[in-house]
């Protein structure tokens, strides 16, 4: 592992959807650090009329946007951004590689867990990183990102070389609100206190928005008893998350109004969703410790066989 990390001059940006185009973004317009961007879709519309973002914060563009069709025309960087589904993780070792350099640092701010376990096998060279976005979030049209709500990054780091105080430093400095924790396994459970529930319940109920899930009394218990039990599965890996900070979700999503998760959103495109990460990894991390989860077992199952059945 490399301890000897250069300033964070350069950033690419590995899928640009909602996620990465936004953070991304924000990054270009708030630091002095130059941000590419690898596109496929909005390729066209970002080179041609920048990238737009539409927030609660105000409204902006980046333009010109630094944007690639692959990242050999982007080159070697200091920080990797990977924003890519999960569902695509294999596609990485094939697409990361020119990004890379002596020192360059991979920050994932994908869903589920397991990324940053598969980003150290592949690329075990480099410093990796975690984050957990807390966002409310839709792609628009072509070069265009909603953001509706919230923004929180949490973040932290796998291997120890100290990057992800940089990486923190480099998100404040830009305006983010971001917070550092020092136990990345933390992170990632207390992100599925919302992703479990509410992602899962909007494929399950139908294709439902998070304001449909919360008018429902019967929804509403369903989603204490996920988050309750993703706590207790927490604990057994030695993170502690207090009971309140699942209520803390509860209200902070009611704030959200008539909000489509995105998974619900690839429900609907037909595209892939991030069952195993988001689902299926925290259940079988869960079950390997003797501990049961039930609620998220059936809710698992649903949304397989409604991934399964849905029409084409």
């Amino acid at each position: 592992m490399q301890n000897d990390m250069a300033e964070i001059k350069t950033i690419a940006i590995v899928g640009s959807g909602a996620v990465g185009a936004y953070y991304g973004a924000r990054l270009a317009q708030g630091s002095e650090a130059k941000v590419s961007f690898l596109m496929r879709r909005d390729l066209a519309a970002v080179r041609d009329q920048g990238l737009r973002i539409k927030s609660i914060e105000g409204d902006f563009v980046v333009n010109p946007v630094s944007a690639f069709a692959s990242t050999e025309e982007i080159g070697p960087v200091d920080l990797v951004i990977i924003a890519l589904k999960a569902t695509s993780n294999d596609a990485l070792p094939g697409i990361v590689p020119p990004l890379l350099k002596k020192g360059t640092r991979l920050l994932t701010l994908q869903n589920g867990l397991g990324n940053e376990e598969f980003l150290s096998r592949e690329f075990p060279e480099h410093p990796i990183l975690g984050g957990l976005c807390f966002v409310c979030i839709n792609r628009g049209e072509p070069g265009v990102i909603h953001h509706l709500a919230h923004g929180r990054v949490e973040m932290g780091e796998m291997t120890g070389s100290n990057s992800a105080v940089d990486v923190h430093a480099l998100f404040t400095r830009a305006g983010l609100e971001a917070r550092l924790l020092p136990d990345l396994g933390l992170a990632r459970w207390r992100k599925l206190i919302w992703n479990v529930p509410f992602n899962g319940l909007a494929i399950a109920g139908g294709g439902i928005d998070t304001e449909s899930i919360l008018a429902d009394p019967a929804r509403v218990e369903r989603v204490r008893a996920l988050m309750d039990e993703v706590i207790t599965a927490a604990a057994a890996f030695g993170h502690e998350i207090a009971p309140s900070f699942a209520e803390g979700n509860i209200k902070n999503t009611a704030e959200m109004g008539a909000y489509k998760p995105s998974s619900l959103i690839d429900f609907e495109a037909g595209q892939s969703v991030e069952i195993e990460p988001i689902w299926g990894e925290p259940l079988r991390r869960a079950e390997k410790q003797g501990i049961a989860m039930p609620e998220l077992k059936r809710l698992y199952q649903q949304i397989c066989t409604a991934v399964k059945t849905r029409s084409s």
